[in-house]
């Protein structure tokens, strides 16, 4: 299980999505620094203990209507061999482990590999905070990843719980709380065809 360190981040997490989020082909908003909170999230362990595996919600208060945007992240001791450029997040100073290179998701192949021992209900979903702590709000519902199956990550999210938990395929349900205080869920991950 992963120990999370309360400790300081500079800069912190929330200041690199601010800057890396609106140069990504997936962002609806129309700000070149959106106003993020973090607003939910959850964690997964890699079996190695080598990288920090982290599935965050982020809030943008400066659209119209707010957006939720799920950003998987892995964080490692080293930059990451052969990730394409856009993979960078950026890097951060911890306080407890030193610098760390932070990766979108998506290109990282242990980040990838945990997401779909999750949907095959071989991984448990981790508190975003607190360290050896299950979180049972994350759910994962159908039928998990097999081969000719991929993941497919959900980049915006919108609160959905009620359609997803009709399909048929395998999809993980995680929650965040939008800047009113309202609670929502949505489908984070499903599985697709190669």
């Amino acid at each position: 299980m992963a120990s999370i360190h309360h400790t300081t981040m500079t800069p912190t997490k929330l200041e690199l999505l601010s800057e890396w989020l609106p140069k990504q082909s997936w962002y609806v908003g129309n700000a070149k620094t959106p106003e993020l909170v973090k607003a939910g999230g959850f964690r997964l362990d890699d079996p190695k203990g080598a990288v920090g595996i982290e599935f965050m919600v982020v809030v943008d208060g400066t659209a119209q209507q707010p957006v939720a945007y799920l950003v998987p992240m892995g964080y490692r001791g080293a930059a990451l061999e052969g990730a394409p450029d856009e993979a960078l997040i950026g890097t951060s100073e911890h306080g407890v482990l030193g610098t760390r290179w932070i990766y979108d998701g998506v290109h990282d192949p242990v980040v990838m590999a945990q997401l779909r021992a999750l949907l095959r209900g071989e991984a448990v979903p981790q508190h975003q905070s607190k360290s050896d702590t299950p979180d049972p709000t994350v759910t994962v519902h159908g039928t998990g990843t097999g081969d000719g199956l991929d993941v497919h990550v959900n980049r915006v999210l919108r609160p959905t719980e009620a359609e997803a938990t009709q399909r048929s395929s395998g999809h993980l349900v995680t929650g965040w709380t939008w800047p009113n205080g309202t609670a929502a869920r949505g489908v984070a991950a499903a599985v697709a065809p190669r």
